[in-house]
């Protein structure tokens, strides 16, 4: 091929450029080089470039296919000084002088930001108590009896009190609001295991009298873990760990989640006395929530949330959308901030300098044990400020992502005309673009095995996305064994390269393994189905890191900051599921960013079982929220797999909906489907196989549970869905969907066809 290299570089990144491109290329000029090429020279090119590009590198390779056409291969370095076809521009600016990105529909972006910011300033404050200090000195080993979590939730519903919302946040607002008998005064400061006759549950009352302080209560509690029910011993020694699967079921778990739960959700119950208990309620200092830097941060967001609540419902916790962002921005925060230690001047790192506090006494974490780090009031004021940074970036975080535009691998039709189906599913999906970028989309691909719905999946997805910025997907499969092969394909089909495909494997161990059964598979003629598990993971991945403050800022862990810019993702189910699974805070992050900047492909369902639909429903549900495109290839057709993903979950608007058929496609009214998903004359499928284990870290209901889960859930998503929804079903398969049409309309439909 014969290609053309233009070089926008400055500085020492021009000096290094030029010396790579002088030994591949002929100049034609200064910043122009030319030359006939192949494909291996070329990716060692851009391999080269890569590896030595620096923050002003910026070089884009075209490629001179005719006399007057030309075709943009690839940019590395600084896309910002190309635009999407490779130009150069005459002038530049650093004005946003058109200000079209300063606009989004996010239109509960300052509820995300004022909760979490208020959430931050208050979700430390227990650490003020005797026994935390003593640990952070090393002089008390025992484990915790009380959570500094819940110890914050008890000084912040002191200062709560009787009052509603209105009242609490006005005295937050006012400049005399707010001194130590508010916090800790004699029946305002609940001490459980030391004061008798106190409300256990507090979200029991409070959800009703000041709704907006028990969303922040929530938040607070939950920054480390999620509060989980009570499990005894099956020796009934007592209480079994956090975590542990109760026995039985009950209805209220699901129609008010949060009235019984108390401080044995949150820590074991060790059955202190009240000698015991008070070490982790006796103050070891000041309490940061009276000191002026303090009370001035919390007046600033306590004005600016009662103007807001004004045109707020009073069901703050019914929104999942904004409570789950407000916890991932406190949870960035948090984990950020703390990660900021000296410098090696034996200073404060910049970052901390200006919320750094002189005489302090009470402390938040240590360099080393026993080597104090930051205070408390210093933790405090900068994990509100990171907090309001993460909020205020996450709307725009996913422009400075890396995607797949432009991929000629996607865009190429297909040759064989076994294939041919996927070609009129790609003119299909393109004709549903506009309404998926305003409504999302929910595919169900139905090829069979060999038809290609791998490639498929990954077309489909890039013909809904806008061609200009491209895609990002993520393929999340059951199986292990199944990761690293999913990824060859991709690799070798499309030709991605390692700065186009991350693969999330369990390391070196599973690498191995696989090419050993790999090489068993080549002499045997069988493919091995081992389930790899380990401990250990990591990513396969090569490319730039984005440049953004969100991503600089919050992920210190260079493996998830690429895992979170690869365009395109290949992984278990396990690593995304802790989005809404898991427990530990920090395994939520990662995944959680990941499905907001992606579409995402579950392959495979039929391996799972009824214990793993809760999980895979939660994630649905999260998805649906996030109104981006999501595809299920080859659905498996138990009914109550069906039953369950037919929820009207779309919490505005629509869901566009695409079932790809086997060979070809045609598009039929939902107004011609017949009422019943099998006619009487056609024989029931047979049930897909269930798999040995269970996907890893993953928590599910027993089966037993299911059916009160699956019914609450059906009725909350109702309410969820406002109405605007009618109920078609497959004519050939024994599956039914839920389509939502804006204003009460059906969306689009496409099914397959008899033959």
């Amino acid at each position: 091929m014969n290609i053309l290299l233009i070089s926008q570089c400055d500085k020492r990144a021009l000096t290094e450029t030029r010396r790579i491109l002088d030994q591949f290329a002929e100049r034609r000029g200064d910043r122009t080089w030319q030359t006939p090429i192949t494909q291996a020279g070329l990716d060692t090119l851009r391999k080269l470039l890569r590896k030595t590009a620096r923050k002003n590198t910026a070089v884009a390779c075209h490629w001179i296919r005719g006399m007057d056409h030309s075709e943009l291969l690839w940019i590395v370095g600084d896309a910002r000084r190309f635009n999407t076809e490779g130009a150069v521009p005459t002038n530049t600016t650093r004005n946003d002088v058109l200000r079209s990105k300063d606009e989004n529909d996010w239109h509960t972006a300052q509820d995300i930001r004022l909760l979490a910011t208020l959430a931050a300033l208050l979700h430390d404050l227990g650490k003020a108590s005797v026994a935390f200090q003593e640990r952070l000195l090393g002089e008390r080993g025992e484990r915790n009896r009380y959570r500094h979590e819940w110890v914050s939730l008890r000084l912040f519903l002191a200062f709560v009190g009787s009052d509603d919302d209105e009242g609490w946040l006005a005295r937050m607002a006012s400049e005399a609001g707010g001194d130590a008998a508010d916090w800790i005064g004699t029946g305002r400061y609940l001490r459980d295991g030391v004061d008798t006759g106190i409300e256990r549950q507090p979200f029991r009352l409070l959800t009703t009298q000041a709704p907006l302080a028990a969303a922040i209560g929530w938040l607070v509690v939950t920054h480390h873990r999620l509060p989980c029910h009570p499990a005894e011993r099956n020796d009934g020694s007592g209480q079994a760990g956090i975590g542990a699967r109760a026995v039985g079921f009950q209805q209220a778990w699901l129609e008010t989640p949060l009235a019984d739960v108390a401080h044995d959700w949150n820590e074991i119950d060790q059955r202190s006395t009240p000698a015991e208990a008070t070490p982790y309620w006796q103050l070891a200092g000041e309490l940061p929530a009276v000191d002026p830097a303090w009370r001035t941060q919390a007046r600033r967001v306590a004005q600016a949330l009662l103007g807001l609540r004004r045109h707020r419902g009073k069901d703050w916790l019914g929104n999942p959308y904004v409570m789950h962002l407000s916890r991932l921005c406190l949870m960035l925060a948090d984990h950020h901030y703390s990660s900021l230690g000296m410098g090696q001047d034996g200073k404060s790192v910049t970052e901390r300098q200006r919320f750094v506090q002189r005489d302090q006494t009470v402390f938040a974490n240590t360099l080393r044990p026993g080597v104090m780090n930051q205070s408390l009031l210093e933790h405090l004021l900068g994990v509100g400020y990171t907090a309001s940074l993460i909020a205020h970036a996450l709307p725009n975080f996913e422009r400075h992502l890396p995607r797949l535009a432009n991929h000629r691998g996607l865009r190429k039709r297909s040759v064989d005309a076994r294939f041919a189906w996927q070609d009129k599913a790609f003119d299909a999906a393109s004709g549903l673009r506009e309404s998926s970028r305003e409504h999302g989309a929910f595919i169900v691909n139905m090829a069979s095995t060999g038809c290609g719905k791998t490639l498929a999946n990954a077309r489909i997805l890039y013909a809904l996305a806008d061609p200009q910025q491209g895609v990002r997907i993520s393929y999340a499969l059951g199986l292990r064994t199944l990761t690293l092969q999913t990824g060859r394909s991709y690799r070798d089909d499309l030709h991605l390269g390692d700065d186009e495909l991350a693969v999330l494997v369990g390391g070196s161990a599973s690498r191995a393994l696989f090419e050993y059964y790999e090489q068993q598979a080549e002499a045997t003629g069988s493919a091995s189905t081992q389930d790899l598990l380990d401990e250990e993971s990591h990513v396969l991945y090569e490319g730039n890191e984005a440049d953004h403050p969100l991503l600089s800022r919050a992920l210190a862990n260079p493996d998830i900051r690429r895992l979170i810019s690869a365009p395109m993702l290949v992984c278990t189910v396990d690593h995304l599921a802790p989005a809404t699974e898991s427990l530990r805070a920090g395994r939520q992050i990662a995944p959680m960013l990941r499905l907001m900047s992606s579409d995402l492909v579950l392959d495979e369902l039929d391996d799972y079982d009824l214990d793993d639909l809760p999980a895979l429903t939660r994630l649905m549900h999260w998805q649906v929220c996030l109104a981006v495109a999501w595809c299920c290839p080859r659905p498996p057709c138990r009914q109550p797999w069906w039953r369950a993903c037919s929820w009207p979950i779309a919490p505005v608007a629509a869901i566009t909906a695409a079932t790809v058929g086997r060979n070809m496609l045609r598009k039929v009214r939902p107004s011609t489907f017949p009422a019943s998903g099998r006619t009487s004359s056609e024989p029931r499928r047979k049930a897909a196989p269930r798999m040995t284990t269970s996907p890893p870290r993953m928590r599910a209901l027993s089966s037993a549970a299911w059916r009160g889960f699956r019914s609450r859930a059906l009725a909350a998503c109702r309410i969820v869905a406002g109405g605007h929804r009618q109920q078609t079903a497959c004519f050939k398969h024994p599956c039914r969907l839920r389509w939502l049409g804006a204003r009460g309309q059906p969306a689009a439909a496409w099914w397959p066809c008899a033959a």
